[in-house]
């Protein structure tokens, strides 16, 4: 039952979309795209807005539900057909230190129900993470649908080859739930025990639950139906970024980059 509702939620714990044409409906085989994943996170937010006691709320509220419903599945499909998940183009060089940004505070759990903020870096200060190694490196790899965890592999695997033997390396592949049944403790916590779970310590497969709007849109992001990929340093900034699938190019971009971070240390 919970993988059938993984499935018909907007998560990545599935391969719900296999073709850019057609969705994959649980015992009904390929539907339309009528079926729009950003449905549930409008109907979340209608409920809020009646929820919501005071009028800067709901203004808030309001414009958060314009934003949203001013771009669509239809548009993230678009952009999809045209550019391949290549929304961007990814950094050739580093990005300087003093003009980096860090990557906004974002809590995941572990398949085995443990969570923890990301990113881990030396200025995290009482936390639970004050047991965790702080890597030289970071390579978050963020999937929002299912369509996009193969394209995060692309990065994360040869990252994953080029590094692991140097130590002081960190990947995390992050899954984003954001149905609200699933995001219940109690069915949250069945969720996790089926899902995947890593056999290496330097790449974890993690996943955030709950409403990621906020968190999006400090990052800048609109399409959810590709990969975005951040290399952070050791302070936790995001000091290179790729989008999609990897080519060879972008790829040696960022091996190059990370060899300048471990460099730094």
């Amino acid at each position: 039952m919970l993988r059938r509702l993984a499935l018909r939620s907007t998560t990545v714990a599935a391969p719900a979309i296999r073709s850019l044409d057609k969705i994959l409906v649980p015992g009904r085989g390929e539907g339309s795209l009528l079926a729009n994943p950003r449905s549930q996170t409008f109907l979340r937010s209608f409920i809020d807005l009646h929820q919501l006691g005071n009028k800067e709320s709901i203004e808030k509220e309001r414009a958060r539900l314009s934003d949203e419903l001013s771009r669509g599945y239809f548009a993230d499909i678009s952009e999809i057909h045209k550019n391949g998940g290549k929304v961007a183009l990814a950094n050739k060089t580093i990005i300087p230190s003093l003009a980096a940004v860090k990557f906004p505070d974002l809590e995941v759990n572990f398949a085995d129900g443990r969570s923890f903020k990301l990113p881990i870096s030396s200025g995290q200060s009482g936390t639970d993470t004050s047991e965790i190694p702080i890597p030289y490196a970071s390579l978050l790899c963020l999937s929002f649908r299912a369509s996009s965890q193969t394209m995060a592999e692309s990065w994360s695997i040869p990252f994953l080859d080029a590094f692991s033997a140097l130590g002081r390396i960190q990947i995390y592949e992050v899954s984003f739930i954001d149905s609200w049944l699933l995001s219940l403790s109690p069915v949250r916590n069945l969720f996790l025990k089926m899902m995947r779970k890593s056999n290496n310590a330097q790449r974890q497969i993690v996943y955030a639950f709950g409403d990621h709007y906020h968190f999006r849109k400090k990052l800048q992001i609109l399409n959810l139906l590709t990969g975005y990929i951040f290399l952070l340093d050791r302070f936790g900034r995001i000091r290179w970024q790729g989008f999609g699938s990897a080519t060879q190019e972008e790829l040696s971009s960022l091996m190059s980059c990370t060899s300048l971070l471990l460099d730094e240390k």
